[in-house]
């Protein structure tokens, strides 16, 4: 599995601009939503779902890096978005540290083996440092696709 099998390209944001961890996980479900993947009427839900899953615990895992995640009946297929903050957003990750680079995903409900799967292709992906430091210089949504078009498989 590839990040470009999941990431939808139109709802990629090079420029979040959002200061706050509620509002760059709000910013990112509406660029998914704007780019078709669910009802509008669901947004504010998906929003609290992912907010639910954060109150577990971080997704933020450190190295500058975040991965926002819930399941959702609202989508029929595993859909994700990348976000980009130049200065960094407070995310109370493990490593304390602001998070520059977020992996939002969605899954259905039904389908948490591709959840899992996911997370943990984002999860190995992100190990790459110098794949990191790419998509933070990265300025338009082009350029960050290309990076994840190109970014080898996990498995």
């Amino acid at each position: 599995m590839r990040m470009s099998h999941f990431v939808v390209r139109d709802a990629i944001l090079p420029a979040l601009a959002a200061t706050t961890k509620d509002g760059v996980i709000r910013e990112m479900v509406h660029g998914l939503q704007a780019a078709g993947q669910f009802p509008h009427t669901d947004v504010e839900d998906i929003v609290r779902a992912i907010l639910r899953r954060e109150q577990l615990g971080s997704t933020g895992i450190g190295r500058h890096i975040a991965i926002p995640h819930s399941r959702h009946a609202s989508v029929s297929q595993l859909v994700g978005s990348i976000g980009v903050s130049k200065a960094g957003v407070p995310f109370d990750s493990i490593d304390g540290e602001p998070v520059n680079v977020f992996v939002l995903l969605i899954s259905p409900q039904d389908r948490p083996g591709d959840h899992l799967r996911a997370l943990e292709n984002v999860v190995q992906t992100m190990r790459d440092d110098e794949f990191v430091k790419a998509l933070r210089a990265a300025e338009t949504r082009d350029q960050i696709w290309a990076l994840i078009d190109g970014a080898k498989p996990s498995w």
